[in-house]
């Protein structure tokens, strides 16, 4: 279901989040309820422990982007009895694939964000492209470029807004007017496809208020 109302940088829609209708789920479960006294939809690892890093994703089917403006509020902790890499995992992927097997994201590790390792809380924000570039390969290849410092909770709601245009985005969390994430060359270029919602292992996310303006 879309609310729309126009904008003078374009039309917004309010993508209800409060239902199971038009997803498709990936090595995730699914279920909607409340977190922090408000209205969510709960996302899950489950995927088999053969599963890479990108492969746990809830897309939202009804939704087609290419350039324009995502926002939301999400939150993301480590699971009970997750492994000792486990850091809460949650993001938001864009111009997903049909089959899901290719799509861009960027995503916070919020138990980095306030961690007494400075080199962790360095690696908060991330982006990834899936599956050619996975954060490693970016890390490994093009050190410090693909990843930033947010200061981040896990559990508690953040919010996200991430702004597309051709090969580049740009990554604003907590509402600042600056981002905290530039990336100018997006692996996929220019393409479009659904939006999703992303966790990495060990995670358990909520997901709130998603509006895109195009």
């Amino acid at each position: 279901m879309f609310v729309v109302s126009t904008f003078p940088q374009g039309t917004t829609k309010t993508i209800a989040l409060d239902s199971l209708k038009d997803q498709k789920t990936v090595n995730v479960k699914a279920e909607t309820g409340e977190h922090k006294g408000r209205k969510a939809l709960r996302v899950t690892d489950d995927a088999p422990a053969t599963a890479g890093d990108g492969d746990r994703l809830l897309v939202l089917t009804a939704t087609d982007f290419s350039d324009g403006i995502i926002e939301l509020e999400l939150s993301g902790q480590v699971m009970p009895n997750a492994g000792e890499g486990a850091r809460g995992f949650v993001g938001v992927a864009f111009r997903v694939a049909a089959d899901a097997a290719k799509f861009e994201c960027f995503y916070l590790r919020p138990t980095n964000g306030r961690a007494e390792d400075q080199v962790r809380r360095n690696h908060s924000v991330q982006y990834i492209s899936h599956p050619d570039f996975p954060w490693h390969k970016l890390r490994k290849e093009f050190p410090e470029k693909y990843e930033s410092y947010v200061d981040l909770v896990p559990g508690e709601w953040t919010k996200v807004k991430i702004e597309v245009r051709g090969a580049k985005a740009r990554l604003f969390v907590h509402g600042a007017s600056q981002p905290v994430l530039i990336v100018n060359d997006l692996k996929l270029g220019e393409s479009k496809g659904a939006i999703g919602l992303w966790v990495g292992p060990g995670t358990v996310a909520h997901f709130s208020n998603l509006q895109t303006t195009q």
